[in-house]
């Protein structure tokens, strides 16, 4: 038993010290940083320690602006993106002609460039001096007025960014509940068919408890990129995102590094040290109600 466990942990060690040197002291690191005041990365200097940096980043409108337009992001796109994901996995799972032509549709966005789909998505929602955009011509069709959605007011901006999360991440989720619901019991289905149970019933005291697991993974894997969402950002109004007040927790911590405004490492410590602390918390929140709501 004893040679047993030594070479388990021989076969770990290789993983242990990639997550070692690749996470842990990086993250410890970072924590260290965010302590530090006015560290210089160039000479490896700073000139005291304390609490100046996480103030001066939590009373930064920049940051308070990254914190707002982030939390608005997730709590719209998570719930939408699942959501919709899962209506059109069942509805994929009812389709057996063509079901793998439909699955592979569907998943096209995901391998797609970033980049690529936010020009497709800012030429759609984009007004110039040529054209007001394709979104704009449907507007008019349906007798509204057009509205700037790249350059224009907040709500247009956020707007186009959820939709463009959204359009990005549900591909993979459709794929995972996809999967999912093709191993659920079939007999779990007959057996509620032959009691006289309602296609509602069945979905939500089957289907649903049967694939909870994977709808749990699905929101905590949503939650953490939401959180982490930036390029989707820099796709739709370009770099300078603090202009256009569309920046994000990561792009702010971004900026401050490399940005504009860089050179400010220990300020990007402190935002990058709350972020984790953020995520830590709302993963944390999830676990508990998993207790409650997860079927295994």
């Amino acid at each position: 038993m004893e040679s047993n466990s030594k070479k388990a942990w021989l076969y770990l060690l290789p993983a242990i010290l990639f997550l070692g040197v690749f996470m842990v002291y990086p993250l410890a690191d970072v924590f260290v940083y965010s302590f530090e005041e006015g560290y210089n990365s160039a000479s490896q200097t700073f000139f005291g320690t304390g609490l100046y940096n996480y103030a001066y980043v939590l009373h930064d409108p920049y940051f308070l602006q990254a914190v707002k337009n982030t939390f608005i992001l997730v709590v719209f796109t998570v719930p939408l993106s699942t959501g919709i994901a899962l209506l059109i996995s069942v509805g994929l799972n009812s389709i057996q002609p063509l079901k793998n032509l439909y699955q592979t549709i569907y998943f096209l966005p995901y391998v797609t460039n970033t980049l690529a789909v936010g020009l497709v998505f800012m030429i759609l929602f984009k007004k110039t001096a040529y054209t007001d955009g394709l979104v704009n011509l449907v507007i008019h069709w349906f007798g509204g007025s057009a509205v700037d959605f790249i350059d224009g007011p907040y709500w247009a901006k956020m707007f186009v960014l959820c939709f463009y999360t959204v359009w990005v991440v549900m591909p993979f989720k459709i794929l995972i509940l996809t999967s999912a619901l093709a191993s659920v019991n079939p007999d779990y289905y007959s057996a509620a068919k032959i009691d006289g149970a309602s296609k509602w019933r069945i979905f939500t005291r089957i289907t649903l408890p049967m694939i909870s697991p994977m709808i749990f993974y699905l929101v905590i894997t949503g939650f953490i990129g939401a959180f982490k969402a930036y390029s989707d950002a820099v796709a739709i109004f370009g770099t300078d995102l603090n202009a256009a007040g569309m920046n994000t927790i990561v792009g702010y911590i971004y900026d401050m590094l490399y940005g504009d405004s860089g050179g400010y490492p220990s300020f990007a410590s402190a935002a990058a040290v709350i972020l984790f602390a953020i995520v830590l918390t709302i993963t944390c929140i999830n676990l508990m109600i998993r207790k409650k709501r997860v079927y295994f």
